[in-house]
């Protein structure tokens, strides 16, 4: 499995992205039982969104994330790091082994 942060820039108002809040987390909630997301969150201030993931493949997570709500209603930006994971607490091995 590969590890990415996934950085969600809002391109909406506030107001909007209220709109369209519930979809997003009934979306996320998906990827957090297919094993995908460790966590995510807002940005403080609330100018985008943070994401803790993992997929087999870079073109995995961005396929994922084109079902977002806030992706498909033009509500934010994505951008999409890798990482290694090198040092880790004991609890998280086996979500970072993929096990």
């Amino acid at each position: 499995m590969k590890h990415f942060i996934i950085e969600l820039t809002y391109t909406a108002p506030a107001e909007r992205l209220d709109e369209i809040v519930a979809e997003h987390c009934a979306f996320l909630k998906i990827g957090y039982e297919r094993g995908w997301l460790l966590m995510s969150g807002p940005q403080v201030p609330r100018t985008g969104g943070m994401v803790v993931g993992r997929a087999p493949s870079l073109e995995a997570i961005q396929q994922f994330f084109q079902d977002d709500p806030y992706q498909k209603k033009g509500a934010a930006a994505y951008r999409f790091i890798e990482f290694e994971p090198v040092r880790l607490q004991d609890w998280m091995k086996d979500w970072v082994s993929g096990k």
